[in-house]
């Protein structure tokens, strides 16, 4: 037991020093890395990885804005010797670390060690999906077959199908869904083009690497296939680093619930149907029990849109909607039996057979609704629904997740409320961990200016806060000349505002649905004085640096809707064991999303701007000094004159 523990101090001892030397003064980075600059939090943050790695432990530790986290948990994986999964929140920090800095660290560290980057097969084209599109081309209108022949050029150019590495075609574009590699069209080993499939060779190429880049919802469907007992997506490694961590409870709520879409059935009713039209022409039934089906379908999203609840729950309590839901089971009760009928006739369709089990089984589950520990609810589209069981507590699960192993290490510039990691760590379960706070070494007090304007009025009152919203936003505009990110809680107000923008702002608009998220940046960035407006996806995993962004103004606290149907069950729990909802699961949530989106505004030493929150809770009620304590240590007023000045005065 002695020599064991010796053997692994000397191990935490010799990867700790040779990390301190690449971060040194004199070292390695600042050798090859042009205007680097030793920070000696990037220094620590670098020597906790490096224990970490070594004695197979937890680390949970937030790094602030310009810690310099990246290459602070890179060099120690790299240098440790182990078999690393890096696992990312964005698919844009994915292809960062892959592209940019993991070529950079090995030549600098002179390593010649197999690296790896996997994603989500949607993300690779499927050359089955291909062929079948190009036998069909003929019937394509000219703008989808143009789009379809470059994809086909693209397949037989490309050595790993990475649509991501896809020029010329839309990334908005229906070819590219048509041909991306989907579990629904996947043949296995029947396939003609097993042996070439880019899937699959990507994922050899994961299980053979030193180091493999992944992102969350990848890590998470590959342990819940581990634990189904399917086959393998990723190896067993020695150590699991998660950037981004703060994204992992919402992540794994839906891994560890179960979700279906209604786009999915109607897929398979169209697929048995195109079958009934060719080789299974024969049977009467199968032609007509999927329209039948369908209608079912149809009817009860109807009635499910009449009645306007998204809680399950609750919408089962009317009695037309439990109507509508049974005659849609016994409908697709009786094509599954038919289905099954004919098995073998047709391996189309005995794949068919297949998914329509898993699907019904999935719609009785929610039909159910008989789990007390979960939350039953769905998001519904303009044509289909998304269902979702949620757990209400995923901690058990994740804790069985992260075992001892394995060494852990969650990082993010935004884990802490209130100067505690306690919620992040309670919600994934996480136990026997090192905790770390490592502040920003930006100056906040001189480089930023936070202001909540007064007279606000209330927030509650909808078309008074648009006017005061927009005449807010019109006057910091002018100030910083442009250059702004306009941030919102919900859409309405989104749009609300940018109506009534447009004829009064003399910047340019980029309003988020114009186009994708990148679109729209590189928009902001090539126009040098735009507006932004935006919701969710702005909030996070955007970085504008220097004077391209000067204002960053927030509409309200990001509280979560208290009509969610997994916060209500959630909120039930906590009040079963005496606990107070609000300040146990909405305002740690919130506090973490504000940070978030307050972490737009300075990404650089050199960065100046205001932060505006318009919102006078943040400042009248109690619970706003959480949100103070956990924002940057920015000055603070509440003169959107002194707000104005502050912009005007940067060059």
């Amino acid at each position: 037991m002695l020599e064991s523990l010796v053997s692994s101090n000397r191990a935490v001892s010799r990867l700790a020093d040779k990390v301190a030397t690449v971060f040194a003064k004199d070292g390695l980075l600042s050798r090859y890395v042009r205007g680097y600059r030793q920070r000696a939090v990037q220094q620590e943050m670098a020597g906790h990885v490096a224990d970490t790695l070594s004695s197979k432990g937890k680390l949970v530790l937030e790094a602030g804005t310009g810690v310099g986290k990246t290459f602070a948990y890179l060099v120690p994986a790299l240098l440790s010797g182990k078999q690393v999964i890096v696992s990312t929140g964005s698919k844009n920090l994915q292809e960062q670390l892959f592209y940019k800095d993991l070529p950079l660290l090995l030549e600098m560290l002179r390593l010649d060690v197999p690296v790896s980057i996997l994603k989500g097969r949607s993300n690779y084209l499927c050359q089955l999906l291909m062929q079948s599109q190009m036998e069909a081309a003929f019937s394509r209108d000219e703008r989808l077959l143009d789009d379809l022949l470059k994809l086909n050029q693209f397949a037989s150019l490309t050595e790993d199908g990475d649509l991501g590495n896809l020029t010329g075609v839309a990334e908005d574009s229906p070819a590219i869904a048509m041909v991306a590699s989907s579990q629904d069209s996947c043949t296995g080993q029947r396939c003609a083009f097993y042996e070439a499939c880019f899937t699959r060779k990507a994922r050899q190429r994961a299980m053979n690497a030193r180091l493999i880049v992944v992102n969350h919802h990848l890590f998470f469907a590959d342990r819940v296939l581990k634990d189904t007992g399917f086959a393998e997506l990723l190896p067993d490694v020695d150590a699991v680093i998660f950037d981004e961590a703060h994204l992992l409870p919402d992540i794994a709520i839906g891994y560890f619930g179960s979700q279906l879409s209604t786009r999915s059935l109607q897929k398979l009713l169209d697929n048995i149907s195109r079958l009934a039209k060719g080789e299974l022409g024969d049977t009467e039934g199968l032609k007509l029990l999927p329209a039948r089906v369908g209608l079912s379908l149809e009817n009860w999203q109807q009635e499910v849109r009449r009645i306007g609840s998204s809680d399950f729950r609750e919408l089962l309590k009317v009695k037309s909607a439990a109507v509508a839901a049974g005659e849609l089971m016994r409908e697709l009760a009786a094509l599954e039996a038919l289905v099954f009928a004919h098995l073998g006739r047709d391996e189309t369709l005995d794949d068919i057979a297949v998914k329509l089990a898993e699907t019904r089984q999935k719609l009785s589950r929610f039909f159910a609704c008989d789990d007390p520990g979960s939350a039953y609810g769905m998001d519904m589209g303009e044509r289909h629904f998304l269902l979702r069981i949620s757990p209400i507590d995923i901690a058990k699960a994740c804790a069985a997740l992260f075992g001892p192993d394995t060494a852990w290490v969650f990082t993010s510039a935004t884990l802490q409320v209130e100067r505690s990691l306690g919620f992040f760590t309670r919600e994934l379960g996480i136990e026997s961990s090192r905790e770390v706070l490592l502040d920003s070494p930006f100056d906040y007090p001189n480089q930023s200016l936070l202001c909540v304007p007064r007279r606000l009025g209330s927030v509650t009152n909808q078309e008074a806060m648009v006017q005061r919203l927009t005449e807010v936003c019109l006057k910091l505009i002018r100030a910083a000349k442009g250059r702004t990110f306009i941030l919102f809680t919900s859409h309405r107000m989104m749009e609300a505002v940018a109506r009534a923008l447009v004829s009064r702002c003399h910047y340019p608009l980029l309003v988020q649905g114009q186009g994708s998220k990148q679109q729209l940046l590189s928009k902001f960035r090539q126009l040098g004085e735009a507006v932004l407006l935006g919701t969710g996806s702005f909030w996070e995993g955007v970085d504008v640096r220097g004077k391209l962004l000067s204002c960053v103004i927030i509409d309200k606290l990001p509280f979560a809707s208290p009509d969610d149907s997994l916060y209500r069950a959630r909120a039930s729990a906590v009040q079963a064991r005496g606990g107070d909802p609000f300040l146990q699961i909405s305002l740690p949530q919130a506090v973490i999303a504000l940070k978030q989106g307050a972490g737009r505004l300075i990404r650089d030493e050199t960065d100046r701007g205001v932060l505006v929150i318009c919102d006078n809770r943040l400042v009248n009620r109690p619970y706003g000094q959480a949100f103070l304590q956990s924002l940057p240590p920015m000055r603070r007023t509440r003169s959107l004159e002194a707000a104005c000045e502050f912009l005007e005065a940067i060059d």
